[in-house]
């Protein structure tokens, strides 16, 4: 047994707030209250039952007697106390059971009008039929379809459904169309209830204004019957039910344990949504857990050419010249960040569902699940907030995750972990891929491999501030790539306008020219490049391949193959890699010249097999120029300085938020959003070890026809260009006296040059006279007219 003093002080702490909240006054049963819920669930003895029974009735008499006192502090005569009477029964029937038996009432209703109207519902049926073809006329087949309409409406109704507005709703959509029928068809279609309603209708309105008049009713009828707003959003349907359950729930002794419950329920759901599954970066990630951007080619002449290459007497540098990852990962307290998070938003409205959480080499990225209706422009928006609620700088958000219904907030860790070279060449992914342009990128944000195919890019832009990682970035993709191919299957063209960065691969056997330093020299490799790739166009529309691929696998099969040329059998064709390390420099010098050189050889070299690294620490759309990224879709960004320099390699924002030390945006060429990597380090002391292993192995085969074949005819025009003397002035002044134009746009149209040239052209046409100066947007007038021209300028046109 429970004590008496326990006992009566917990019922003293419950009634008193009972009186408030559930109401209990004289005319309130106390049934409902949750005493009685008390003394059911405990065992009482009778004589402490009644004893408590009379307390109870004591407070209840002072909370009355405080009712019936006047406001000038009299004392009106004490009502007589009622006594606790018990409701009618159909009070104690469920609402829902009420509504179900409602609408089988009306589903029996219209099956016995509709078999009266088919003469078999007995003498009653005839009576009804014959009273209610009176009164409904042609219409009577509305009365079966109304009384069906209640019963479906009150059967699915749910819990808010009013009885009488649904009633009410039914009568209307009944009296409605025996209206129609007497406006439409006809005096008498609709009985003497569609001629008492009509007819007043006819008279006053006429025809369409009442037509009108009564479909507006119809319409109104069917939503009184529905009582279901359209527009009105499901949340909001079920806040206002859980409402009205909690109050009429309330009042009952089952309500009690349903709030219990409930309460459980929600505390159980916070602890859940409180325990999301974290992914910390390991190490040691097993292959099968790689995550590669392009995945490695499969055809038959990949697979083919991988045979060839392993015939070739080719020693690959042994992995232990290069270092693993270093170092571990530290994000912090993630389950607090995640809290910190989640609370941010919420101050400002914004309600999501933490998930997991993954901790990468360099940054954490912690996603979320907004709630319904929450655009994802308000949560971008507090980018700032974010960050200064956590702590961190900067942070990056990416809403939403390709291919998740989530959104990521990337948090830079607080200790970061090296992501080392050889960890990711010992993949299993990376070692049994079949195409030899397969090199390695990274990890991700969550710690996973990643690799890349060149021959699917099939160029590379390379862009970000100075001391960001990008020249690592290129020694990466070396190295990975030299430790797949021999020379005989890969080659590479390596221009380091810096002369410090890329000279370490001077005198490797994968070279076709040694590094070449001198932008005019760059020029010559590049136009050299581009008669490589018509000759070996010509060599494939000789032996019927359509790439490169299929030439070599062509080559493979057949062995020395058919003769052809001068007698010499042919031969394989390596895949020829052009790395320049600083474009800025060389569109500085020669822009005109590099640049075509780069767009035609972007634009037709891939089936050939020739491919472009191209980097730069100046992302300006002098350097990089509109043509260039057109065909260059590939590209990397690394931390830059502002938002204008990440539009202008990614055409959207976000490198400007990097950490740098390799933190890279990677935009495949098939994607459209960018991916964040943190990009593999290999040292200068690695680079050199496994240089000198490859210098001991094979000597360098040097093309010599890259540099010596028509030098100087090439660069005469070079040359003569940045003189005063242009070749082209005799033309220019030409096409201005006949044209009357003079303009640089024009010009290069007409000349097919570049702007510089042609600006030089006009500064040259106004300093003799043939032109006037500019002023502002107005044309240039020509001072020399058609009829004013010498002889000596007729000869020269």
């Amino acid at each position: 047994m429970i004590d008496n003093h326990f006992l009566q002080s917990f019922l003293c702490f419950s009634l008193v707030p009972t009186t408030g909240v559930f109401g209990l006054t004289q005319d309130r049963p106390l049934r409902n209250a949750p005493f009685l819920f008390i003394v059911k669930t405990v065992s009482v003895p009778t004589g402490e039952k009644d004893s408590l029974t009379s307390q109870y009735n004591i407070m209840a008499r002072k909370s009355k007697n405080k009712k019936a006192k006047t406001r000038n502090g009299g004392e009106r005569s004490r009502p007589k106390e009622k006594e606790f009477t018990r409701e009618p029964w159909h009070t104690d029937v469920h609402p829902e059971i009420k509504k179900i038996v409602g609408a089988i009432l009306f589903f029996v209703l219209a099956m016995i009008f509709t078999l009266s109207f088919i003469g078999k519902g007995g003498n009653a049926g005839n009576f009804i039929y014959r009273v209610f073809s009176f009164l409904l006329g042609s219409g009577y087949f509305f009365a079966p379809l109304t009384f069906l309409f209640i019963g479906v409406s009150l059967f699915f109704a749910g819990e808010r459904r009013v009885v009488g507005i649904t009633l009410f709703g039914g009568a209307l959509f009944l009296f409605s169309n025996l209206a129609a029928l007497h406006i439409l068809i006809g005096p008498g279609r609709g009985g003497f209830l569609g001629s008492l309603i009509g007819k007043p209708i006819l008279q006053l309105f006429d025809f369409w204004a009442g037509l009108i008049i009564v479909i507006s009713v119809l319409v109104i009828s069917v939503l009184l019957v529905l009582n279901v707003p359209f527009w009105q959003r499901k949340e909001e349907d079920g806040d206002a039910e859980g409402e009205e359950d909690q109050k009429e729930s309330a009042l009952t002794e089952s309500g009690l344990l349903k709030h219990i419950n409930n309460a459980v329920k929600s505390v159980l759901e916070k602890k859940e949504e409180s325990d999301f599954s974290a992914h910390t970066f390991q190490t040691d990630t097993s292959p099968s857990q790689s995550a590669s951007v392009s995945s490695p080619l499969k055809d038959e002449g990949s697979i083919a050419l991988r045979k060839i290459t392993r015939k070739f007497d080719y020693k690959k540098p042994p992995l232990e010249l290069l270092q693993g990852d270093r170092g571990t990962p530290s994000s912090g307290d993630i389950r607090a960040n995640a809290n910190i998070i989640k609370r941010t938003l919420e101050n400002f409205g914004i309600y999501v569902e933490m998930d997991e959480v993954s901790i990468g080499p360099t940054v954490t990225q912690y996603t979320l699940k907004p709630a319904e209706g929450v655009k994802l422009s308000r949560i971008v928006a507090l980018h700032n907030d974010l960050s200064l609620a956590l702590a961190a700088h900067p942070i990056r958000i990416e809403a939403p995750i390709p291919g998740k219904s989530l959104v990521g907030i990337e948090v830079p860790n607080r200790s970061i972990a090296l992501v080392g070279l050889r960890a990711l060449l010992e993949q299993r992914a990376f070692q049994e891929s079949a195409h030899p342009l397969y090199f390695v990128l990274g990890r991700d944000v969550a710690g996973f491999p990643v690799f890349a195919d060149l021959a699917k890019m099939p160029h590379l832009l390379i862009s970000g501030a100075t001391g960001t990682g990008k020249s690592v970035t290129v020694h990466t993709m070396i190295t990975s790539l030299l430790y797949r191919n021999p020379p005989e299957i890969l080659r590479f063209i390596i221009v380091d306008p810096k002369r410090v960065e890329l000279s370490v691969y001077n005198d490797i056997p994968h070279l076709l020219t040694p590094v070449i330093t001198d932008p005019k020299t760059t020029v010559q490799a590049l136009r050299w490049a581009t008669r490589e790739m018509d000759r070996r166009y010509d060599l494939l529309s000789v032996h019927g391949a359509r790439d490169i691929v299929g030439f070599n696998a062509e080559i493979a099969k057949s062995g020395a193959g058919a003769q052809h040329g001068e007698g010499e059998s042919p031969e394989i064709l390596p895949y020829i890699m052009i790395i320049i390390d600083e474009l800025a420099d060389l569109m500085a010098t020669f822009p005109r010249e590099v640049e075509s050189s780069i767009i035609r050889l972007a634009q037709m070299a891939r089936a050939v097999g020739i491919h472009l690294i191209v980097a730069t620490q100046r992302p300006s759309v002098e350097v990089i120029t509109g043509l260039i990224k057109a065909n260059i879709t590939s590209r990397i960004a690394l931390q830059v300085a502002s938002q204008i320099d990440s539009r202008t390699i990614l055409d959207m924002a976000g490198a400007e938020k990097l950490l740098g030390n390799g933190d890279m945006l990677f935009l495949a060429g098939d994607t459209a959003r960018p991916r964040r990597i943190q990009g593999a380090f290999v040292s200068e002391q690695e680079v050199k070890r496994v240089v000198a292993f490859l210098r001991e192995t094979d000597a360098p085969e040097y093309n010599e026809g890259i540099l010596e074949t028509k030098l100087e005819e090439d660069f005469r025009n070079i040359d003569t260009e940045e003189g005063d003397d242009d070749p082209l002035y005799a033309d220019a002044r030409g096409i201005v006296i006949q044209t009357e134009k003079a303009s640089a746009s024009y010009l290069q149209r007409r000349l097919r040059i570049g702007y510089a040239r042609a600006a030089r052209l006009l500064d040259l046409l106004e300093a003799n006279g043939v032109i006037g100066p500019g002023e502002g947007a107005k044309p240039r007038e020509v001072l020399i007219k058609t009829a004013q021209m010498t002889s000596s300028d007729v000869l020269e046109e």
